[in-house]
């Protein structure tokens, strides 16, 4: 298991959920955090969680929806002069739950592929070059175990899409540093995965820091499941 003291960590979606879940055990094994979220008001419950261990915190913010705000978010990144040898690719939305499965708009296919997927490969693109340079890396991009459910069928095809991605840029890192995995959060109590879900979103943890910890020669395109 590796040493991610004094490393940093970019995890989108870290506001709440999962994401702050991740922030709070990367922060307790000594990594410094940058933290995202829609909006700055909506990073200080997270920051102030953060404020209880001897970490850097640094924030950046910005729509996942919208390309020029994801070149934002990574202006943002670069501006803090700082090396992120972890990036943690959280966050996503669902669109609604259809009992008329055929009901899916254009709209929301477009609005999961851009948050869920097109933004998940801007971010990859910025930094895993980067880190292949420096001789370290870890990338995670949260997937789903959803399937046979078409009344979320645009959410779950996105889901598919960064499996193939993940796979597909694996083959690239085979004899760096640098590995790329996924991770399933599973059905947890979040927003986006209600009240009745298996789980409480404590739950994923520390399940969900296996595909950080592993060594540079360790699982890459590989698939975690942060429940068992």
């Amino acid at each position: 298991m590796i040493d991610l003291k004094g490393k940093t960590a970019l995890v989108t979606g870290s506001s709440r959920g999962v994401g702050q879940q991740i922030v709070i055990g990367l922060a307790k094994l000594g990594c410094n955090i940058i933290l995202h979220g829609r909006t700055k008001d909506s990073l200080k419950a997270s920051k102030a969680m953060l404020s209880a261990y001897e970490v850097d915190v640094y924030e950046v913010y910005g729509e996942l929806s919208e390309e020029a705000q994801v070149d934002s978010i990574v202006a943002q990144v670069q501006s803090l002069g700082i090396t992120v040898d972890v990036l943690y690719n959280n966050a996503a939305v669902m669109t609604p739950y259809y009992e008329d499965f055929w009901a899916h708009s254009w709209e929301e296919w477009a609005l999961s592929m851009k948050v869920n997927v097109y933004a998940m490969f801007s971010l990859c693109k910025a930094f895993i070059p980067k880190m292949i340079a420096q001789g370290f890396g870890r990338v995670v991009n949260v997937t789903s175990g959803i399937a046979g459910e078409p009344e979320l069928m645009p959410y779950a095809s996105s889901k598919w899409a960064v499996n193939k991605m993940t796979e597909d840029i694996s083959v690239k890192l085979k004899d760096t540093n640098v590995r790329i995995n996924t991770l399933d959060p599973t059905w947890l109590q979040t927003d986006l995965g209600g009240p009745n879900a298996d789980n409480p979103v404590e739950a994923v943890m520390p399940g969900a820091l296996a595909p950080v910890l592993i060594e540079n020669d360790g699982p890459n395109g590989t698939h975690f499941c942060a429940i068992n």
